[in-house]
């Protein structure tokens, strides 16, 4: 990350005096972590404000210099959210963790985080944001945010394999929670999740005997796909935006 010396504007709120706001929602504002994860970070001594490793509770002033394990973290009022379509054999990792990071060829105007993951051999919606509340309030579970999959797999559905998905699989040493599965081919159903266990569908699948060879997510809370194209993105705005932070809060 690049530091700046342009100071952004701060409103008046209970977390913010006389320009400070707390170091946790520093963080979360500059897109790198949620407050949650930005609490953790600071408690294991991996922030520090101007060379000194920061406490909890710390706030940040106007020109301090805030590092998050050795890279200088930049405050962002420019709060983005993005809608991307991944294609298959990209990876959600970061841009030099692997040469098949989504983030190798996608140019989006801000540096932003991706909202939950999609694996390699799976594609479709990928929501990329910068605000890391919003992102953080996507991905708990206990917030039920619909996922919406177009799935096919490698052999004939059965009613059986309709009702099973439906009320829950065992998996990872629980029990999935009941979803609606909609029939849509002979080897292909929507479903629609309200968790985010790994590779749940695959896993889900695989424990009643079927192999899933196509995934598409299509769908997360109210932002759909739409017609973008493998590699395209578009940004959310207006009443779009306004649903989905409703939904979130």
């Amino acid at each position: 990350m690049e530091s700046t010396n342009n100071t952004r504007s701060i409103n008046s709120d209970t977390e913010q005096i006389q320009g400070r706001i707390r170091l946790n929602k520093y963080l979360s504002e500059s897109g790198v972590l949620s407050r949650r994860k930005a609490d953790e970070a600071i408690a294991a001594g991996e922030v520090r404000i101007n060379g000194v490793v920061a406490e909890l509770g710390a706030q940040v002033e106007p020109g301090d210099v805030v590092t998050l394990r050795g890279e200088t973290v930049t405050a962002r009022g420019d709060i983005r959210i993005f809608a991307y379509y991944k294609p298959l054999g990209q990876v959600c990792t970061a841009r030099d963790a692997d040469k098949d990071s989504i983030f190798r060829t996608l140019t989006i105007p801000v540096p932003c985080s991706y909202v939950g993951r999609l694996d390699k051999n799976s594609q479709g919606l990928l929501l990329l944001t910068n605000d890391g509340d919003l992102s953080n309030a996507l991905q708990k579970a206990r917030n039920h945010h619909e996922k919406e999959y177009v799935v096919r797999v490698d052999k004939p559905i059965t009613a059986e394999f309709l009702r099973r998905m439906s009320t829950g699989v065992e998996i990872l040493d629980t029990v999935t929670r009941p979803c609606k599965v909609v029939k849509q081919g002979q080897s292909t159903f929507r479903i629609i999740l309200t968790q985010g266990l790994n590779r749940q569908i695959r896993r889900m699948c695989e424990a009643l005997d079927y192999r899933v060879v196509f995934l598409k997510r299509i769908r997360e809370c109210n932002i759909l796909l739409g017609d973008l194209k493998p590699g395209e993105y578009r940004e959310i705005t207006g009443d779009e935006l306004t649903e989905l932070r409703r939904i979130v809060e």
